[in-house]
């Protein structure tokens, strides 16, 4: 018995199917629950939408923000003065 192209199973295409339907489900449940959160905390509609396009957003770590190097001083025209 022959196998037909048909029977040939494309895992690389089947796994990128799979991987797609995770980041889709994982992105229903994110916004489902900010939507869910806003409507608890009584928003406008503004403020809704808002939560729920900003959703995928994490706050920092404390150790992320002790790491980042400083970009500009508290007071640059002071900076001199020192």
């Amino acid at each position: 018995m022959a196998r037909s192209e048909r029977d040939v199973i494309d895992f690389s295409a089947l796994q990128g199917e799979l991987q797609a339907a995770v980041e889709s489900e994982r992105k229903h449940e994110r916004e489902n629950d900010a939507k869910l959160r806003a409507v608890r905390q009584g928003v406008c509609y503004s403020q809704f939408r808002e939560l729920v396009l900003c959703s995928h957003l994490k706050p920092l770590e404390r150790s992320e923000k002790l790491a980042a190097p400083r970009k500009q001083p508290w007071n640059p025209v002071a900076h001199g003065n020192s």
